[in-house]
């Protein structure tokens, strides 16, 4: 059965020993699972998709309980995508799991050589807390369609959900399949102790290269989901109420809780007056026109805890002190972990929010003359999880497209990539390595295994005793030119 190791009476010794049991009782399910038929993952994946859809109310009242997310956002970004990708790979699985056959090389003439997926084993899912439920179960439907078992750690800093999850994965899954481990970040250590054969990590980029060095201690391969400033572009022929609406539709959602949330946005000056004045037009009548009503909104969730809402008020602050305007928003109660939807400009050039991921309700607002000076900036900073361009000028979007780099991008929209099970997830160098989502997702939780079978052996030719005959010292000599 799943524990919760959150409870007071577990010992780090305890939650060692319990980790190191399950972990070696999924050692021969594991070898069982590589034999697995696509009919077997399938069964496992529509039981998970079913019962998922069944516990929607405890999804629901877990997700208010946590930070006060609203149904609405509980039904799109979490239980819409595990949803979808449970059917994706229902229906795809057979296909996805078939040799990739590929031609010879002229050096391989006379061979066959196809690529096999094969399971990688025993997985550890670590999710984070912003969309727990959603950055869990989608990427343990990967796990199951290819084949594997998994252990998944949730964040404790929402504990709501994590024991909804816990009473879930205990319900659906034998634990030498599934189990899921509750617990602070000593929990993690110790299952990070574990020759896991992958690790899929979705967090920030600091705890992603605590995880890439524990897993290097035994050679295990990772998937790391991670974050960044995600930059948005509206240039001067942008249609600007496109661009009000859906870069705060994609930076407020969860109270701006999203890794792939618009960071900040460069306005080109023509338009910014425009732009900002239809940004607040939205958030008036999104959100309410002032502080009070605001807090009331049931629309708007609430930052996690204590501390992250200190930390963004604290990066608010500082902006403030070297000279930032607010344009709309700027309400602060540490006690209800409220942040108001805010605006600014006039940022300093110093302010800690130029360079700390945000990942809350701030949105620095800056204007631009030049696109050059804003490709600069972009690949100035570490490589960004998102990019986000709206413009009605191909010219300005393939520039931006060519010239910088980010894990995934949108045009004229924000987020909604996420969405999208066709296309890969992931980050690029500090915003994440390797990708999810759909036919990702199986491959992330595949080994490639290449197989090459003989069918016209060249070899005996080649490494038979004595001189290789003339005539086959020409053939490989003009063969050459063409390899």
């Amino acid at each position: 059965m799943a524990t919760n190791l959150a409870s007071p009476l577990a010992t780090v010794r305890d939650a060692r020993s319990r980790i190191s049991e399950v972990f070696e009782r999924q050692r021969a399910t594991a070898l069982r699972l590589r034999s697995s038929t696509a009919a077997d993952r399938i069964a496992r994946i529509v039981k998970l998709r079913d019962a998922f859809i069944a516990n929607t109310a405890v999804w629901y009242e877990a997700g208010y309980a946590d930070f006060r997310k609203p149904p609405g956002e509980v039904d799109l970004a979490e239980i819409l995508p595990v949803v979808v990708e449970a059917n994706d790979a229902i229906r795809n699985l057979k296909s996805w799991m078939k040799p990739v056959k590929v031609w010879p090389t002229l050096l391989m003439a006379g061979t066959s050589g196809y690529i096999q997926y094969e399971p990688r084993g025993r997985c550890l899912i670590i999710s984070p807390w912003n969309y727990p439920v959603n950055l869990t179960f989608g990427p343990l439907v990967s796990a199951i369609a290819a084949g594997n078992t998994a252990i998944i750690k949730p964040s404790e800093m929402t504990p709501h959900q994590a024991a909804a999850m816990a009473r879930f994965v205990k319900e659906v899954f034998p634990e030498d399949e599934v189990a899921l481990f509750e617990g602070d970040a000593t929990v993690s250590e110790a299952l990070l102790e574990q020759p896991f054969d992958h690790i899929f990590f979705t967090g920030s980029p600091a705890i992603g290269k605590v995880v890439m060095a524990a897993a290097a201690k035994h050679l295990t391969s990772v998937t790391l989901e991670l974050g960044g400033k995600s930059p948005t572009i509206v240039d001067e022929s942008a249609d600007l109420g496109l661009a009000a609406q859906n870069i705060l539709w994609g930076k407020y959602t969860n109270d701006g809780q999203t890794c792939i949330a618009p960071d900040h946005v460069y306005v080109h000056a023509a338009v910014k007056d425009a732009f900002v004045a239809r940004c607040k037009a939205m958030l008036d009548k999104a959100y309410g026109a002032d502080s009070e009503s605001q807090k009331a909104s049931p629309h708007l969730a609430r930052i996690v805890n204590r501390r992250h809402t200190e930390r963004i008020s604290g990066l608010l602050d500082d902006a403030l002190s070297g000279g930032a305007r607010v344009l709309a928003g700027g309400a602060v109660s540490i006690e209800d972990h409220f942040i108001a939807p805010t605006l600014l400009d006039n940022i300093a050039a110093g302010a800690k929010i130029n360079s700390e991921e945000i990942f809350g309700p701030l949105l620095p607002i800056y204007g631009y003359s030049n696109l050059d000076e804003v490709i600069r900036r972009i690949n100035a900073d570490p490589k960004p999880l998102a990019l986000y361009v709206f413009s009605r000028t191909n010219s300005n979007i393939e520039r931006v497209m060519r010239e910088t780099t980010s894990g995934g991008a949108c045009i004229n929209h924000s987020v909604v990539q996420f969405l999208h099970g066709r296309l890969p997830f992931g980050g690029v160098n500090t915003s994440g390595i390797g990708n999810g989502h759909g036919h990702f997702g199986f491959k992330a939780f595949s080994h490639e295994r290449a197989v090459v079978r003989t069918r016209l052996s060249m070899a005996a030719k080649l490494f038979a005793p004595g001189e290789v005959p003339s005539y086959l010292r020409k053939t490989l000599k003009a063969a050459l030119k063409w390899l």
